[in-house]
């Protein structure tokens, strides 16, 4: 029952049960963090020249999301002291502590918003957890605060108001109870109630309830906006502080002079090719967890020869498409493969999706090849937005998302991941022969995942082997077998080139050396033409998933400059290598070795082709290559971190790199 009551202060407040007081100061936080949005915009209007109403009513009700995780993660104490079932929470002493508890956290909340309104125009950003490390040696902080104040007085003065309207709102509101006068229901609904109240804190802190929810994260925003720069209209800056803490890990690096760096090594990929480009359809297939000891054909040597692995089809195709003895993946992540699948972007560290640079500007396949009119789709079958997948392919400039939502048909879903790979690969035939051409389409497959299971009508039909994953591997190569079936009879067949390689290998493994720090990034990376012109098993080149795009791009004679940390596998020119990140170590490939380093020193360095299970470390020999591998490996990280922090990404970005 809620009836009004004379408050201390002008005006009346309402007395009502203990839950729906704390319903209502949530609400409460709700409604100021959107007037922080608002104000946000307002504050900075200039720096969004074309913002419309329709775009910006759309990215107001997406900052929503962000802004129930930002509530609930700064009133969990609140919350807690006001739902544990005991009388003395209706004690007035005890409402006056949780009122302020209230005020301090969601002021210093409120706070961090406001004096964003003034730093975005420093960084064009929301401000992340990195902010902590570039002030960490100033010696007058206090100073700089105070003139910050002083400076932006209209920001203070809005702050200011702020604070009242939340504490003249938040007296509006007075507790009437307890409710039940019998001690012992009181307390036992009242524990019934923490349980449900928890449950519903956790799901809104997620983004969900989904078994395949990830906890949304800064690259979330992506799914409401067109143009990266958006993105912190969506987001808040208390959210943006929380969920890049601990994952700031990236400062800026200057080994090498601009011209020095440049010889060593260089994301910036300049076309060369004087051919006319080639507009045939690209096919990007990324299947979930298949490491290469899955294949026949890439392990003959495999148990005295006998070995036939789980990938009939697979390697029947291999023999008919450019395949590698030395593949590698840039991470252990489905969120660390797509982006290097698909936009060359590897992972050193901090899984991009997962950086405080996910909003960064991008150039990848969908958006290079839109240039050319190419019509740009992607298709996963797990519920829309799992894994972040949507809102990255969004800023990666895809137009058309297809997930489990526009399958539209529940009766195929496995129950956890997403629609079973037989079905969902037949949707993408069909749904590729309705695009106009060129195209440009890339899937990521579902079923190869734990727990392992296969659909109830191909039980039996698959033998096997020691894994669990094993059948699902067959399943799934079965699927890829049925959809190129269905494709080959179609008219686009003939001018597309198709990519199959994996997000990252499995978690299970059969043979020692899938167990290596090498092992565990050996992947398919497969290109297949139907005319055969690509058929070769190379056993020389080194290549790794950041090299699909600009492979992709020089075969079809792209002719702009673009940025991509990868290289044209095809054009076969300077020495081809790889790198990936593991256990805080960073990992080159490169020649007849692998260099192992820790961010400071070399920890490692092994013929990996001769010593397959990685037994003899030849750091302390020092043999020659040791030092040209470091400097490479150095130069790939200056490149990385400070084009990351920098937002230099695209060829016409400006570098924008806080000084050392």
């Amino acid at each position: 029952m809620t009836i009004p009551d004379r408050n201390f202060l002008a005006g009346y407040a309402w007395r009502t049960n203990i839950y729906t007081a704390l319903a209502l100061r949530l609400l409460l936080v709700m409604f100021l963090l959107s007037l922080c949005r608002v104000a946000f915009y307002i504050f900075n209007i200039n720096f969004f020249p074309d913002m419309t109403i329709g775009k910006l009513v759309p990215l107001m009700m997406g900052g929503v999301r962000f802004d129930l995780v930002t509530m609930l993660y700064s009133n969990l104490l609140f919350i807690l002291l006001m739902i544990l079932p005991l009388n003395l929470r209706f004690n007035r002493y005890y409402q006056s502590t949780l009122k302020y508890v209230f005020f301090i956290t969601n002021g210093i909340a409120l706070a961090m918003n406001v004096a964003d309104f003034i730093y975005y125009r420093f960084t064009l950003r929301r401000t992340t957890a990195d902010v902590f490390r570039q002030f960490d040696n100033e010696t007058n902080m206090t100073g700089l605060w105070i003139r910050f104040v002083v400076d932006y007085w209209y920001a203070t003065v809005f702050l200011i108001a702020l604070l009242a309207l939340m504490v003249f709102l938040y007296n509006r509101v007075s507790i009437a109870g307890p409710q039940l006068k019998n001690r012992v229901a009181n307390y036992v609904l009242g524990g019934l109630a923490v349980p449900l109240i928890a449950l519903l804190v956790v799901g809104g802190i997620r983004g969900g309830f989904g078994e395949s929810t990830r906890p949304i994260t800064l690259s979330n925003a992506g799914e409401y906006v067109k143009n990266p720069r958006d993105i912190s209209i969506v987001l808040n800056t208390p959210f943006a502080l929380m969920r890049t803490m601990g994952h700031t890990k990236l400062v800026p690096i200057r080994y090498y002079g601009d011209a020095e760096l440049k010889d060593i090594y260089t994301p910036l990929r300049t076309p060369t090719d004087t051919a006319a480009f080639r507009p045939d359809n690209v096919v990007v297939i990324i299947i979930e967890s298949f490491s290469k000891e899955f294949f026949g054909v890439f392990n003959a040597d495999k148990e005295g020869g006998r070995y036939k692995g789980y990938t009939p089809f697979l390697d029947s195709l291999i023999l008919h498409s450019r395949s590698y003895e030395y593949s590698f993946a840039n991470g252990r992540k489905s969120i660390d493969g797509l982006p290097s699948v698909v936009a060359s972007i590897p992972s050193l560290g901090v899984p991009y999706f997962l950086s405080p640079y996910s909003g960064n500007r991008i150039n990848s396949l969908a958006s290079l090849l839109k240039e050319k009119q190419y019509h740009t789709s992607f298709f996963h079958g797990a519920p829309n937005g799992s894994m972040g997948f949507q809102a990255f392919m969004n800023l990666a400039g895809v137009d058309e998302y297809y997930g489990k939502t526009e399958y539209n048909n529940d009766d195929d879903y496995d129950g956890i991941w997403g629609i079973w790979d037989a079905k969902f690969l037949q949707f993408y035939a069909d749904k590729l022969n309705t695009f106009r051409q060129p195209f440009m389409s890339s899937l990521f497959t579902v079923s190869s995942h734990h727990p392992f299971k296969i659909p109830e009508e191909y039980e039996g039909r698959f033998k096997g082997g020691p894994l669990v994953i094993h059948k699902c591997v067959e399943y799934t190569d079965f699927a890829l077998r049925e959809f190129f079936k269905k494709v080959s009879a179609m008219p686009f067949y003939k001018n597309t080139l198709f990519v199959i390689t994996a997000d990252h290998t499995s978690s299970e493994i059969e043979f020692d050396d899938g167990r290596t720090d090498l092992g565990f990034y050996k992947i398919p990376i497969i290109f297949f033409k139907p005319d055969n012109s690509l058929a070769q098993y190379d056993k020389e080149t080194i290549v790794e998933q950041i090299d699909i795009m600009p492979t992709v791009l020089g075969y079809l004679h792209y002719d702009k400059p673009y940025v991509a940390f990868g290289r044209d596998a095809f054009a076969h020119v300077g020495e081809p290598f790889a790198f990936n990140y593991k256990d805080n170590a960073y990992q080159l490939v490169e020649g007849d070795y692998l260099f192992q380093y820790d961010g400071n020193t070399a920890i490692g360095l092994f013929r990996f082709k001769t010593d397959e299970l990685l037994k003899e470390n030849l750091v302390a020999q020092h043999l020659p290559v040791q030092d040209s591998l470091e400097r490479k490996m150095k130069a790939i990280l200056q490149q990385y971190n400070n084009r990351m922090i920098g937002d230099s990404l695209t060829v016409n970005a400006k570098m924008k790199l806080i000084p050392q």
